[in-house]
């Protein structure tokens, strides 16, 4: 009753508050608030469109936490018609947003960091929990980054398109958030309500407008894709036309929608809409606004993903403008450029290698600005690594002539990490402890370069001292690293097992040790390395089964 009584208390600090501890008790003390349920969403219904940014944003929580909730339906059914409109008006941006999202064109001026790798903001570096392809174990990258995701998912305060902000996340997208999770909740049932708005905001005449429609579309994709596909006909069209409109904020968020519908997209015959859209989104990805660029190769990404084989007859095109995307993008966006084109190579597999000459000179830029990056840069940046990882895979031999200074890359940098950490280890008030996400990314790229070269990655092996450095990371510390270097010497077993033999009395204990499923990932990635070891072995595996075994 106390809170009651605050709920319209004329401080905003205050209106904000009793949000804040409405959506904490709908989370710990649910049943003491059914009761009251039909009043407390009346207020949250007036307090998301209150005129303090701060309180609307509090408010739209209300809603991601309902969704959650077994009763959602029950007590907000009767709700969505007005609710719905609300949460559509207010994902329009306002003119504060305008002015602090101005166009951002690419040039000298904009800042670096503007733009930040979804890794930094959600997940950090380290295992993804997924194989790397079929029958290979746990490794590293697990899958390509998602930039296609909405940061909103990974529940981030961001900015548009990921770039974190002094201020906090606008109601718009917290509003687009609740939309989303509402839809995965109601499904089909919200469309009655969303149809009309939609027709009037997708073809409206003002910007800000047509905007926000395009961002309600693409919020409802996963829960109302069903019953979306009867409009989806006129709606692709409609949306890759806005690939070209002359507002940039529009462009990006077409760009986003249209890959939340890439599946439905690519289930078509491809000169419908498959081609229009890759075409219109590789100019995108050359465009002159950087948010644009950030936008359009994430959703290139995603349709990747989902085209696979069906890009074949469109390789030259694409080669041509994501090679070109190098000489124009900033160090940032070069991230995403790099999970874009390692996730074309791993969905066109050995495709991309056909013919060799061509397409291996095209990506020779690709190779050698990755190589600059592992050796230059003051950060870890796993997309490059990955992106490299996955074109050795699908060239195979044909990436032969740029894989040994990449390879020579990796080894110094597992070289002399190990070097730093004993020196760290012997005289702590010496040295600073190393960063070893940069030794885990060069075994994972050398894995990716096993698995991609094959037998061919034999003479790069003999002339390093790989297995000597791979036997100190075996025993790390950290169980990533571990993890890692399991991984690289199953590739390494299947590769060029001739290195590996001598080494197996000494490999055999330490990966008897790391059987332990305490450390799941590592555990895993050992008991794949015994089992490629022992196909390798046959009976001289015999003297070490005892110790496996126990």
């Amino acid at each position: 009753q106390h809170l009651f009584a605050l709920a319209v208390d004329e401080d905003p600090e205050v209106r904000k508050n009793v949000c804040r501890a409405l959506v904490m008790l709908l989370e710990v003390r649910i049943d003491r608030l059914i009761p009251h349920m039909y009043s407390i969403i009346q207020y949250m219904l007036q307090r998301t469109q209150d005129s303090d940014e701060n309180v609307a944003l509090e408010a739209c929580e209300f809603w991601l936490t309902l969704a959650e909730q077994p009763i959602c339906k029950d007590v907000l059914t009767a709700h969505l018609v007005q609710l719905i409109p609300i949460l559509v008006h207010g994902m329009r941006y306002s003119e504060i947003d305008i002015i602090l999202l101005k166009d951002i064109p690419v040039g000298y001026g904009v800042p670096p960091g503007s733009v930040v790798p979804l890794w930094v903001l959600g997940r950090p570096p380290g295992f993804w929990g997924v194989p790397l392809a079929v029958g290979y174990p746990l490794g590293f990258w697990g899958t390509p980054l998602d930039f296609g995701v909405p940061l909103w998912v990974l529940g981030c305060p961001c900015g548009f398109w990921g770039a974190p902000q002094p201020r906090s996340p606008r109601p718009g997208k917290c509003s687009a958030a609740a939309l989303d999770v509402l839809a995965n909740v109601f499904r089909e049932e919200l469309l009655p309500h969303l149809l009309p708005l939609l027709k009037e905001l997708l073809f409206h005449l003002e910007w800000v407008v047509k905007e926000s429609g395009i961002l309600v579309l693409g919020a409802i994709a996963e829960g109302c894709m069903q019953g979306m596909v009867p409009y989806l006909p006129e709606l692709i069209p409609h949306l890759i036309r806005c690939l070209a409109d002359r507002k940039a904020l529009v462009r990006s968020i077409a760009c986003w929608t249209l890959s939340r519908y890439a599946h439905w997209v690519v289930a078509q015959p491809p000169e419908l809409y498959l081609k229009p859209l890759m075409t219109e989104l590789l100019q995108r990805i050359l465009d002159g606004n950087k948010r644009v660029q950030e936008a359009a190769c994430s959703a290139f990404a995603t349709l990747e993903e989902e085209a696979c084989t069906e890009l074949v007859p469109y390789l030259s095109f694409i080669l041509d403008t994501l090679v070109f995307a190098f000489g124009k993008y900033q160090h940032k966006n070069l991230l995403i450029l790099y999970d874009a084109i390692g996730t074309l190579a791993d969905s066109v597999g050995h495709h991309l290698n056909q013919p060799v000459g061509p397409r291996v000179t095209q990506y020779h830029p690709v190779s050698s600005s990755v190589t600059c990056v592992i050796q230059c840069s003051p950060v870890p940046l796993p997309p490059c690594p990955q992106c490299l990882s996955s074109v050795a895979t699908a060239l195979q031999s044909g990436f032969l002539p740029y894989c040994e200074p990449v390879y020579q890359r990796c080894v110094t940098l597992v070289q002399k990490t190990l070097a730093q950490a004993m020196m760290y280890n012997q005289h702590p008030e010496q040295y600073e402890a190393p960063d070893k996400d940069f030794m885990i990314v060069a075994l994972d790229l050398l894995s990716g370069l096993a698995e991609g070269l094959g037998g061919h990655v034999e003479q790069l092996v003999a002339r390093s001292n790989i297995m000597t450095l791979l036997f100190q990371c075996m025993q790390d510390t950290m169980p990533e690293v571990r993890q890692s270097s399991f991984a690289l010497l199953g590739d390494l077993t299947k590769a060029c097992f001739v290195h590996v033999k001598p080494c197996i009395a000494e490999f055999m204990p330490i990966l008897g040790t790391n059987l332990n499923p305490e450390f799941i990932s590592v555990c895993n990635n050992a008991t794949w390395a015994i089992g490629e070891i022992c196909m390798q072995m046959g009976a001289e595996m015999q003297p070490y089964v005892p110790m496996v075994l126990n």
